[in-house]
């Protein structure tokens, strides 16, 4: 990640809806990006495997998911992020994005983790909502002994009773001492799992503070929020993702307390392309 850029924002709506929708987002999020010097990574799912019930919807699938991440990497230029789920996805996938997510639900999944290691990629690794940070050091390692050591690791909120999660701010700290680069999911954060009869409600007024306070730690390198132009009609965890109109705001808001702190521990963004063939 080059020195000019204060952190990463890794944004996009939950999952590929159309491919339109996903460069018209994209867009925003790059202009944004560039109009605070942040580095700018753009994330959408092509499948949503761990949906509640078994008529909501997962996305367009792997094919049709990767044309359209494909279309945003050339036609936007930014580099581009997704999740897989099982490990024979792992080396198609990584031929088309920048930057591969293990889910939080499944990171402790030693083959999916092996796999998405080996294809070379970035790997953004999300804490299980079960797991100590500390504990994220034996998830890297899978990683780094299969010949990679380009990891993030994305907390997201811990299980903490039935249908609810909370955000332990020294979770931020104890991974950026595991000495990789720490992102800050804001959204997943407010989430209500499984709290809205079958589906994930959320607290999307906890977006601001939560996100304000994890870059006040100094340990974060980037944020991660899913943005959506309308969320309560989005296909997937509209009720905890940030309307894209109040995107550039949060992220004005966060380059300032960035800048104000006078000490930093964040780690550099693993190298990626620019997102241009």
């Amino acid at each position: 990640m080059p020195q000019e850029y204060p952190f990463a924002l890794i944004s996009g709506p939950c999952v590929i809806e159309s491919e339109q929708l996903c460069l018209d987002i994209a867009g925003e999020v790059a202009r944004i990006a560039k109009d605070f010097g942040v580095l700018a990574i753009f994330k959408a799912s092509y499948d949503k495997a761990n949906r509640t019930r078994l008529d909501s919807f997962r996305g367009p699938g792997r094919d049709k998911g990767l044309e359209a991440l494909a279309k945003v990497r050339k036609e936007i230029g930014v580099p581009v992020l997704t999740d897989i789920h099982f490990p024979d996805d792992a080396q198609s996938v990584a031929e088309v994005v920048d930057f591969l997510q293990i889910p939080a639900f499944l990171c402790r999944q030693t083959d999916l983790v092996v796999a998405a290691a080996k294809t070379g990629k970035p790997l953004n690794i999300k804490k299980g909502q079960f797991m100590a940070p500390e504990d994220m050091a034996y998830i890297a390692q899978k990683a780094v002994a299969s010949g990679n050591s380009k990891i993030m690791l994305t907390e997201r909120g811990t299980t903490f009773g039935y249908h609810d999660l909370v955000v332990d701010m020294r979770s931020l700290v104890r991974l950026a001492e595991l000495g990789y680069p720490v992102i800050f999911d804001a959204t997943h954060s407010v989430q209500v799992p499984g709290g809205a009869k079958g589906a994930s409600g959320g607290n999307p007024q906890f977006i601001f503070p939560l996100a304000r306070a994890a870059a006040a730690t100094g340990a974060i390198s980037g944020i991660f929020v899913e943005t959506h132009p309308n969320p309560a009609k989005a296909l997937s965890d509209g009720p905890n993702m940030l309307p894209l109109t109040l995107l550039r705001s949060l992220i004005e808001q966060l380059v300032r307390i960035f800048e104000a702190l006078p000490q930093k521990h964040a780690k550099p963004i693993p190298a990626a392309s620019s997102g241009k063939p």
